[in-house]
């Protein structure tokens, strides 16, 4: 970690720190946000892949679902938002149904 302090206290390279080119990526915007609609390709069996061995052919253990929560997130926002949205929906379906027939009149 010494060489690292010296890196960073040399005055060539002392923009690195400032500069937001050089700054580690958020890990909340790491991940790429997945609407609900998809959120079978986590469990399904038709993304499911099971490697033997990794690109150089070296012996691995894990199966491509690992590599989709790596990569891929499900949208929290996103998903209260649509149901949200559904809970107005049956509402405004109960509100509609409890209006009364023209025919009736109120006494």
């Amino acid at each position: 970690m010494s060489s690292q302090e010296e890196i960073l206290s040399d005055g060539r390279f002392s923009r690195v720190t400032r500069d937001p080119r050089f700054w580690e990526m958020p890990e909340k915007e790491r991940k790429v946000k997945i609407d609900k609609r998809f959120r079978a390709m986590f469990h399904d069996k038709k993304f499911k892949l099971k490697y033997t061995v990794d690109k150089r052919g070296r012996p691995v253990n894990y199966t491509s679902t690992e590599n989709l929560r790596k990569f891929y997130a499900l949208s929290e926002s996103d998903s209260d938002i649509s149901e949200g949205d559904s809970k107005e929906l049956t509402e405004k379906k109960k509100k509609k149904k409890k209006v009364k027939p023209k025919g009736q009149a109120d006494s």
